[in-house]
């Protein structure tokens, strides 16, 4: 019972969290785009500082601070769920170089945190999301880094302090696939109805989730109100 009354209050506080940012963010976000683009498709570089860079840094901050949310708190409930151990670490030292991999995936994610704030002038949470087509920095390589590089960040910290567990890896698959399907039959979608011809051509040239060896080339920059 205890279990249950501290996942409980869990969700509770999670909930609680996104009712706060919810209008807080949607207001300066909207806030900052009206000033940025004054309603009409922008013509400037969107990642460019002299674009208007105070409501940049606006969207960048609140973009982190939605990033940051995210993150805390799966940091707070992977581990136990995944079965993380210490000291199976410190009994085979040879797991720790799968930090270098971890470090840097997670380093990847909170890169695309920020792209989302300074580029797409909104924040990975789907109440507030991006209103310009993101393809800068590493989504000029694949089209979903943010998934990636997280994904290689709790792989990397499994092998280090993971074991395995058969049902548990069932499960991590079972997650794994439902991410793929959100992406194709939720995600994919929104952005095709969102921005039009642009995505299409982002798709033709970027993969979904295998990287390029070069980044794409193209230039994108459409506001969406």
């Amino acid at each position: 019972m205890e279990d249950l009354g501290r996942e409980v209050a869990k969700h509770a506080t999670l909930r609680l969290g996104l009712t706060l940012l919810r209008d807080p963010l949607r207001t300066v976000l909207c806030d900052n785009d009206a000033r940025t683009s004054g309603g009409h498709m922008a013509d400037d570089d969107p990642a460019s500082p002299a674009s208007n860079g105070g409501s940049h840094w606006l969207a960048a901050l609140a973009s982190l601070a939605v990033g940051a949310a995210f993150f805390a708190l799966w940091f707070w409930l992977l581990p136990r769920w995944l079965g993380f151990d210490v000291e199976a670490a410190g009994a085979e030292h040879w797991r720790w170089l799968a930090a270098v991999p971890s470090v840097l995936g997670f380093a990847v994610a909170l890169r695309c945190v920020w792209d989302f704030g300074w580029t797409g002038h909104g924040t990975p949470a789907p109440i507030a999301p991006p209103t310009r087509l993101v393809v800068v920095g590493f989504y000029r390589y694949v089209r979903n880094p943010m998934y990636v590089g997280f994904a290689t960040g709790w792989i990397g910290l499994w092998i280090v302090f993971g074991h395995a567990n058969p049902r548990l890896i069932a499960a991590v698959a079972a997650a794994a696939l439902g991410v793929h399907l959100f992406v194709v039959f939720y995600e994919e979608p929104t952005l095709r109805q969102k921005f039009g011809g642009e995505y299409e051509r982002y798709c033709r040239n970027v993969r979904r989730w295998l990287p390029r060896v070069r980044p794409w080339g193209g230039a994108i920059g459409t506001n969406v109100q």
